[in-house]
């Protein structure tokens, strides 16, 4: 015996009826959980407007701005008894990583190979690779008529470069025989 069957009528639990099927209501949600970007504001309108040679022009006028200051400073005129101006170098006494890069290039600038590599060997080793980064993008970015292969780095070269470049940085400073010939 069912317990709804022994309960009077007024106390017995309707079954709720086949659901019918309402023109008015409106449609069950919609749930989007991919991300949303947030709306584009003023500036990123005003990047989408530009026409596309602005990116290659702009990155041009800063290393045109580089090569300037380059090469009308001339960096290689520094007396050993003038301070430096790097700060790691002037505080610790130490290249840095990054110390005698704009000697290198002024070098390089002028074709002295072995002094460019004397000043910084990396950046006379990455100049022809970024160089090729910079090209190929400017002439794919313009839509012309022929494409340029972009250079795919792989991350275990890129990786290894910048302990190459580590290493570099650190062995340049030791006093010994052969590291004293990267002291700048």
């Amino acid at each position: 015996m069912s317990v709804t069957s022994s309960l009077p009528a007024a106390l017995t639990v309707a079954q709720p009826a086949a659901p019918v099927a309402d023109e008015t209501a409106p449609p069950p949600p919609v749930y989007h959980y991919a991300y949303q970007p947030p709306p584009k504001g003023r500036f990123q309108r005003l990047i989408d407007r530009l026409p596309a040679w602005s990116g290659p022009a702009g990155v041009g006028a800063l290393i045109g701005g580089g090569v300037a200051y380059t090469l009308l400073m001339n960096p290689t005129r520094a007396g050993a008894t003038d301070p430096p101006t790097c700060i790691v170098k002037l505080l610790t006494g130490f290249d840095c990583p990054g110390c005698g890069g704009t000697r290198a290039a002024w070098y390089m600038l002028h074709g002295d190979i072995p002094a460019a590599a004397h000043h910084h060997a990396p950046l006379l080793f990455a100049a022809p690779f970024l160089a090729y980064l910079y090209v190929s993008w400017t002439v794919n970015k313009l839509n012309l008529p022929f494409k340029l292969p972009v250079l795919r780095i792989s991350n275990r070269a890129l990786v290894g470069f910048l302990v190459a470049w580590l290493a570099f940085s650190v062995l340049r400073n030791l006093p010994w025989a052969p590291f004293t010939w990267f002291f700048v």
